[in-house]
């Protein structure tokens, strides 16, 4: 791709389309345009909590902090678990989302990121999801990037059959439930999940303020912060990567953090890594 003279990559030329992606996402927005009509109380609740299991827990304490950055331990069945609440967001496997991560370090906002919005807003977005080669089974393609994963014979499974836990509970949360539920614990739920780590992509990397002046784009975003559970504080997580406290400062509510810290009170966490204000950036200062 060539490079505009403002330093942004436009999408030049085309992409081979991910019609299983494009498919099941298009369903699932069609499930969440629909919830609104089938409201009840008792599908908001479920939603909410299910939302706080699964980005909260899935992706915040468990793909992100833990399983991408270790920046604290827990029991195997605790990473288990977390894992499991992962692939209920319908992000893909462990190790294809790990290693996505982990390629988005190295390579931020610079060639080669995954999901740099110097590549386009939409691009960053959405746009990397729906077009090029799907690697979400591509474990051992994958594997250089997570070696800790790939060598764990229970990564390898879920990160290959990664849609189960998702198809195996919304068919239990529509026969318990009905329509309503299944349309806001899962379709909105999901949809919601999706729009708002897709965020952490790109509004991160376009909006708000930045503490640390380090090598990317990357910004703290308060309402981002919100609602990821304080994944939004990113120019914070950027500048001190393997940190399990994302919210530096005391305004900066980081929820996921809290329960990392909960966790530790109650002695399931140990060698937790908190990185503080006045600390020197762990990675490089932004080239000029």
């Amino acid at each position: 791709m060539e490079r505009t003279t403002n330093g942004v990559t436009p999408i030049t030329k085309a992409r081979q389309l991910n019609w299983i992606t494009i498919i099941f996402l298009a369903v699932f927005h069609a499930g969440a345009l629909a919830a609104p009509f089938f409201f009840e109380w008792k599908s908001l609740a479920v939603m909410v909590l299910l939302y706080w299991i699964t980005i909260g827990w899935g992706i915040g304490m468990g793909y992100h902090r833990l399983h991408t950055h270790r920046a604290y331990v827990v029991p195997k069945w605790i990473e288990y678990l977390f894992a499991l609440c992962g692939t209920m967001t319908l992000e893909g496997g462990p190790i294809f989302w790990v290693a996505t991560h982990r390629i988005h370090h190295q390579k931020s906002d610079q060639e080669g990121d995954p999901h740099s919005p110097r590549d386009g807003k939409w691009w960053s977005h959405i746009g990397w999801i729906i077009f090029g080669e799907s690697k979400h089974n591509k474990t051992d393609e994958l594997a250089r990037f997570t070696p800790d994963l790939a060598k764990d014979p229970f990564y390898r499974w879920l990160n290959t059959w990664h849609f189960l836990p998702v198809a195996v509970s919304s068919i239990i949360i529509w026969v318990l439930g009905g329509w309503s539920m299944f349309l806001w614990a899962v379709c909105m739920r999901i949809v919601l999940g999706l729009h708002s780590t897709w965020l952490v992509n790109s509004a991160t990397h376009l909006w708000g303020r930045r503490r640390f002046d380090i090598r990317d784009d990357s910004r703290n975003t308060w309402w981002v912060a919100i609602l990821t559970f304080g994944e939004g504080w990113h120019n914070n997580h950027h500048a001190h990567p393997n940190s399990a406290r994302h919210g530096l400062a005391w305004y900066e509510l980081d929820m996921t953090y809290m329960q990392i810290r909960f966790l530790e009170i109650i002695g399931l966490a140990t060698r937790v890594k908190v990185a503080t204000v006045d600390m020197e950036p762990a990675v490089t200062r932004k080239v000029a």
